[in-house]
C-alpha cells in the first residue's frame, strides 16, 4: 500500500491507482465528466484538476490519470483548483450549451453564464470521447471516432459516413455524459437509429 494525503488526512492506496480513485475509495469527491470505470481514463475534460503541494511549490494535475505516489500531498479544494473548474465550466457552457447536465454541473460551482464565444446554441456533446472508448475498449469495435482538429474536432462515424460495423450494443448512447449520443448516433449508424432508440427505451 501507498501512502500520502488528500486534504491533509492520510490515505493508502494500492500501486497503480489513480488520484481520483483513491479519492473516490476513501469517499472524497472529485468532478468529472469524461470519467468512467469501463474505459481506460484520458483526462479530457480536466474538471478532476487537483493541486499538488511540497512546501512552496505546487501544480495542478488531472487527477484521473496521475498515479499516486508515496509522501505527495494533494487537495482537491483550494482557490486555485475552485478557479480553474469554474474556468472549465465556462468553457464547457460555450461549446455545448445546450447540455441540461453541464448546466447544472456548473451552477453548483455558481458557474452560469460564460464569457467565450458560443457557436452553436444546439450543441450538447463535449467531445470527451467517451463514446468511441466504451466501442473500442468494452465493444471491440471502432464504429465511433472523433474527427476534424480543434474547435471543429466532432463525434461521428470513421471517414463522416454511416457504417455497418455497429452493432447497435447502446453503449454508447448509456456512457454519454451530456446525452448527446442519442442524437450523433443517427450520422454513425444511419436508419437503423431507431433500433437503438428502441434498445435503450
Amino acid at each position: 500500500m501507498i501512502e500520502f494525503k488528500i486534504n491533509d488526512k492520510k490515505v493508502e492506496a494500492r500501486r497503480g491507482w489513480t488520484v481520483l480513485e483513491t479519492a473516490r475509495h476513501h469517499g472524497m469527491e472529485i468532478p468529472t465528466l469524461c470519467h468512467h470505470a469501463s474505459v481506460l481514463p484520458s483526462g479530457a475534460c480536466r474538471l478532476c484538476m487537483v493541486e499538488l503541494r511540497d512546501g512552496d511549490w505546487s501544480k495542478l494535475v488531472a487527477a484521473c490519470i496521475y498515479p499516486v505516489q508515496a509522501g505527495i500531498n494533494v487537495y482537491t479544494e483550494t482557490e486555485r483548483v475552485q478557479n480553474i473548474r469554474r474556468w472549465i465550466f465556462e468553457m464547457l457552457l460555450a461549446a455545448c450549451p445546450a447540455s441540461h447536465e453541464i448546466r447544472e454541473m456548473a451552477a453548483e460551482y455558481g458557474v452560469g453564464s460564460t464569457r467565450f464565444p458560443i457557436y452553436d446554441p444546439d450543441q450538447t456533446c463535449m467531445v470527451c470521447g467517451l463514446c468511441s472508448r466504451v466501442c473500442e475498449e468494452v465493444v471491440g469495435l471502432s464504429a465511433i471516432s472523433t474527427v476534424d482538429r480543434g474547435v471543429h474536432k466532432k463525434v461521428s462515424s470513421p471517414f463522416l459516413r454511416p457504417t455497418d460495423i455497429c452493432v447497435a450494443c447502446g453503449c454508447c448512447v448509456s456512457i454519454c455524459p451530456t446525452g448527446a449520443m442519442q442524437k450523433i448516433f443517427d450520422s454513425v449508424r444511419g436508419e437503423s437509429v431507431m433500433h437503438l432508440t428502441q434498445l435503450t427505451a
